[in-house]
């Protein structure tokens, strides 16, 4: 790679890593993970970067390395997980109910496939359009479409089997998103 386009990567990095690392936290629920996320994404796209022809779709091609990294290592993961009756209660180290909300809803949107999750993520924290979200995802519109309303179907029975109010944790979440 030539040295204007190391500068040039190095350039994006240094502009765009907080909202890199904002998609890759959505993706994943653990911080740190998160980062592992974003820097792996960020040596596959190093890789590539003089084949990205139109630089203004640069974010794009990190979410799917991203999208597709965590796939990889969704798959790639030990099952050590144990069904139970009863989920276990949501530790939440701070005690705002932000902080609460915030760990609630990362936890239920576990329950949903990775991706069924990617679409969430894309059109409701992102506040992508439907086309742009299919292009990030290499689908269509309307599976994009036909994903998301599974996908919050599935959260709002994950939801009222907590025995928690859907709307109005919906509703908290689209002030949180405006603010």
């Amino acid at each position: 790679m030539a040295q204007g386009e190391v500068l040039e990567f190095e350039e994006y990095v240094r502009t765009r890593q907080d909202a890199l690392l904002r998609s890759a936290r959505r993706l994943v629920p653990d911080p740190v993970d998160a980062q592992d996320l974003l820097q792996t994404a960020l040596v596959r796209t190093y890789g590539r970067w003089d084949g990205i022809a139109d630089k203004r779709l640069a974010d794009a091609y990190l979410r799917r390395v991203m999208i597709n990294t965590r796939t990889e290592w969704w798959r790639a993961r030990k099952l050590e997980e144990v069904p139970t009756e009863q989920l276990p209660e949501a530790s939440v180290d701070d005690s705002t109910e932000q902080h609460a909300d915030r760990a609630l809803l990362m936890d239920v949107l576990k329950v949903l496939a990775p991706k069924q999750r990617s679409v969430v993520v894309l059109r409701h924290w992102e506040q992508m359009s439907t086309e742009e979200t299919a292009a990030a995802l290499g689908m269509s519109a309307g599976t994009v479409k036909s994903t998301l309303h599974r996908a919050l179907a599935r959260l709002r029975e994950e939801l009222q089997a907590r025995g928690l109010d859907a709307r109005a944790l919906e509703r908290e979440e689209r002030e949180r998103c405006s603010a």
